[in-house]
């Protein structure tokens, strides 16, 4: 990791961002591959609550797709590269991979918010451990990551429950 990073006058020790760089790369990974995966739902969604979780699936995936460029960028502003290739998302992702024969609105229900749920956990592991290493900042987008999460795990849930 040493010889990818980039010079920066920001004032956090190379060791630290080296382990901060590593962590947020993980998680841009597993956040790529939730945003394609809502993107993926979004389009192949069939029953009798279509054009509401279609449409829903879209707003969830804008806001997943956000939070990827607001990693990507606090990893090069720490002096890393940016991981992002189809190939790291694959190699260093943390969530269940989505099965590509289901359409069943349970299912995909199902699918999806277990990997919100496993995200949101990485998400919270991160937040301590950037805390640890003394980087509010990247701390700050865990807490937006996480709180994104909740929330649209809650959205998800809700038609699950009766």
């Amino acid at each position: 990791m040493k010889n990818m990073l980039h010079k920066t006058k920001i004032s956090i020790p190379e060791k630290k961002r080296i382990e901060l760089i590593k962590m947020l790369n993980k998680s841009l990974a597993s956040t790529s591959d939730l945003s394609i995966q809502m993107k993926h739902a979004h389009w192949n969604i069939k029953g009798k609550e279509f054009i509401a979780l279609h449409k829903l699936f879209d707003e969830i995936a804008e806001e997943v797709e956000n939070q990827v460029d607001v990693i990507a960028e606090r990893v090069t502003s720490l002096g890393g590269t940016a991981l992002g290739t189809v190939q790291e998302i694959v190699k260093n992702t943390n969530l269940r991979t989505f099965p590509i024969d289901i359409f069943d609105l349970e299912k995909i229900i199902t699918h999806l918010s277990h990997n919100f749920a496993i995200l949101g956990e990485l998400a919270r592991d991160h937040m301590d451990a950037s805390e640890k290493l003394d980087d509010m900042a990247t701390n700050d987008v865990y807490i937006d990551l996480a709180r994104m999460l909740d929330k649209n795990l809650w959205f998800l849930e809700a038609h699950l429950q009766k």
